[in-house]
């Protein structure tokens, strides 16, 4: 029985006796299936391959958004960057970037203690079973099952990590003892979780088969050792950025000192970085040597009649079949036959989604001939529009940026389109003042995920079967790169192969000493009286990184658009900081030089309203002369001079009540067996810095 990631929204019939499994959404609700009799189940490999594909909803990044298309009236992953200096999406984070997040009174961390709970009772189900020779079935089938059940068990804790650092370390299904389960809800340091989590991924990595297994539709070894490198690099430059904030064990204001349990602990963080940075290292190297970087054309659009097939490096992200991509490691299938599908192509043929990139994403890409576009000689052509920006740059930003002069595919019902489904040019100008379901709100808009062919999206149905990327080598590719820089302070022969390649697939100069030697970081971050306008990046704390690291995180940054990366890039090397003392003020395209004058009726009345008010569909040239997505009104606007940030939001808060439950004295939180993450109050409220 073949299970594979488009199984996940089918019903599966799943023989109990006479019974079977209700409708898959009330499945994949469900915490494990616990009133079924483990004994009487898990007789067969299918039916443990069967639970775990039931959870496959749980690929998910730290914000708890899917890594998969929504299937809803929207552009999907496009989102993944949601809310960093990377994209502006509908009114912006007020909770973060206006301050308003506040302690839960309620619980705030048992979602990924639960899924932890779902492989626990897996492992205890299925561990004994598979040493006795019990379950019928290939046994080398049963054991990559059992591999991703670890795998997912790390990644519920990475999940957890990353949003709360310290975390209780549960690897059992606990008695219903609330003494015990007081004990067990001790936060352990991060360090030891991040451990916990590699020593998972270390198992699944063992029993999980190679890239190719199912169709790259399951998990298989090369993406346990991604999310291991991925981890590992995580974890390293988190306490290498935040050691001194409260946020890394051994720290003076760390809040774990004072707990009676970690009481006779040392760390020696220097030692764990190093730790963290060659596993990074190892297991990044083990993806990239295994698998190959996909080709670039070097083609920036399709010709008439071409809907795929025109440059490899587009089709990985607007293609229905990614099955044999070796830079692809695992994918999620859409499939119109069994109606799961969606609406991404249709929505970013139509419009920007409420949605926008930034300009300080598009200025982080460099000219073809490797310079920043400020630096001397680079051919920078000027933005008084999209597609001149993006003349004679990186070809990401040419590939997956809508300019004016980029192809689109119209209706082959317009009597001005060819009877063949020919494609045509945008000819048209960003939608920053459409309606607010299509608006461009910057006039940058998105091309990854688009699809060149009409049937996708015809009659505005959400019928979009392009697959999606969960996981891809070219990560792998520049974790190394990073992890390499980090430990050694230099590259060596693979990290500069690596970048080479890199440079090479984008259409750019391999010569990256040469950007290097041209990096301006003043520049780059382009801070004015306070405010932050370029990349963020820039930035690990109060400091200016050096050249170098700048430019390995700039190719990051190019090269994982609208992939989930960004929020979490940001917060493990600290370069929301800036934002706590000033503000990052994120912008679009160039509007008043020259824009402007396209934006005209039928009467050749202009269609923009830049006068402030709570009527103003765009934000006034006395603003900025590029477009400010937060800045056409200050009326009930927060965040009209730019996001603000607090040092508390680098870790989510945990809720009263997880520490009510937790306390010998439910009146009294300070009794509790858990620690408030720095800066939050133990009481329902608001960050305290």
């Amino acid at each position: 029985m073949k299970l594979s990631l488009k199984h996940i929204y089918i019903c599966s019939l799943i023989g109990l006796g006479a019974s079977t499994l209700a409708s898959c959404n009330d499945f994949l609700d469900r915490e494990p299936i616990t009133n079924v009799t483990p004994e009487a189940y898990f007789t067969t490999v299918d039916q443990v391959g069967a639970y775990v594909i039931n959870y496959y909803s749980y690929l998910q990044n730290s914000r708890q958004q899917s890594l998969y298309h929504d299937k809803n009236w929207r552009s999907g992953m496009t989102l993944n960057d949601n809310n960093t200096d990377n994209l502006f999406s509908q009114t912006g984070d007020l909770d973060y970037f206006a301050g308003e997040k506040q302690v839960p009174s309620g619980k705030n961390f048992q979602t990924y203690t639960s899924r932890a709970r779902v492989w626990n009772w897996l492992l205890e189900q299925i561990l004994p079973k598979e040493e006795a020779g019990s379950i019928q079935g290939d046994k080398s089938i049963l054991s990559h099952y059992i591999g991703e059940a670890y795998f997912f068990r790390a990644l519920a804790y990475y999940q957890a990590l990353v949003r709360y650092g310290d975390f209780p370390i549960i690897d059992e299904v606990l008695p219903d003892d609330q003494a015990i389960l007081k004990e067990l809800s001790q936060r352990a340091p991060r360090n030891e979780v991040a451990r916990f989590i590699l020593k998972d991924l270390d198992t699944a990595i063992s029993r999980l088969k190679d890239q190719g297994f199912q169709n790259n539709q399951r998990i298989n070894k090369q993406t346990a050792q991604l999310l291991k490198s991925r981890v590992a690099l995580f974890e390293a430059t988190f306490e290498k950025y935040h050691k001194g904030t409260g946020r890394v064990p051994g720290d003076d204001t760390w809040p774990g000192k004072d707990m009676e349990y970690n009481q006779g602990k040392t760390f020696d963080i220097a030692g764990e970085i190093n730790f963290f940075l060659t596993e990074a290292m190892s297991a990044a190297k083990a993806v990239a040597d295994h698998c190959t970087l996909t080709g670039n054309s070097h083609q920036m659009n399709p010709v008439l009649g071409q809907t795929s097939g025109w440059n490899p490096y587009f089709d990985m992200f607007s293609q229905e079949d990614l099955s044999s991509i070796s830079e692809v490691l695992l994918w999620k299938q859409y499939n119109l036959s069994i109606g799961y599908t969606h609406d991404a192509a249709y929505i970013l043929s139509a419009g920007g989604d409420q949605l926008g990139l930034s300009r300080s994403y598009i200025t982080s890409f460099l000219m073809k001939n490797g310079l920043p576009y400020y630096a001397d000689g680079s051919g920078y052509k000027g933005d008084l529009s999209v597609s001149m920006e993006k003349e004679g740059r990186d070809e990401r930003l040419q590939l997956f940026v809508f300019g004016e002069e980029d192809i689109v595919r119209s209706d082959p019902a317009d009597p001005a389109v060819a009877k063949n489904n020919e494609v045509v040019i945008l000819d048209t100008i960003p939608l920053v003042t459409s309606s607010v379901e299509l608006q461009d709100f910057t006039g940058y808009r998105p091309r990854k995920y688009y699809n060149y062919d009409y049937d996708q999206y015809k009659s505005n149905t959400i019928i979009c079967t392009t697959g999606a990327v969960v996981f891809r080598a070219a990560e792998a590719y520049l974790n190394y790169i990073e992890a390499c820089y980090e430990k050694n302070g230099s590259l060596d022969n693979d990290a500069a192969g690596y970048w080479k390649a890199i440079r090479r697939r984008a259409g750019v100069s391999e010569d990256y000493e040469l950007t290097i030697a041209n990096t301006n970081l003043d520049k780059e971050a382009n801070v004015v009286s306070g405010t932050v306008y370029g990349d963020l990046a820039v930035f690990s704390g109060d400091q200016k990184v050096d050249a170098t690291l700048y430019n390995i995180r700039r190719e990051r940054r190019c090269e994982f658009i609208s992939e989930g990366m960004r929020w979490d890039d940001l917060k493990r090397w600290r370069s929301w900081d800036p934002a706590i003392t000033g503000h990052y003020m994120l912008e679009g395209m160039n509007l008043w030089d020259e824009a402007y004058k396209k934006y005209v009726d039928a009467t050749g009345k202009s269609t923009l309203i830049a006068d402030g008010t709570s009527n103003a569909n765009i934000s006034a040239a006395s603003v900025s002369k590029y477009v400010r997505p937060m800045g056409r009104t200050e009326i009930n606007n927060q965040l009209f001079n730019g996001y603000t940030w607090k040092k508390a939001f680098y870790l989510e808060p945990f809720g009263v009540q997880d520490f009510t439950l937790s306390a010998s004295d439910p009146n009294d939180v300070k009794t509790s067996t858990m620690y408030q993450n720095p800066y939050w109050p133990m009481t329902a409220g608001r960050a305290l810095e």
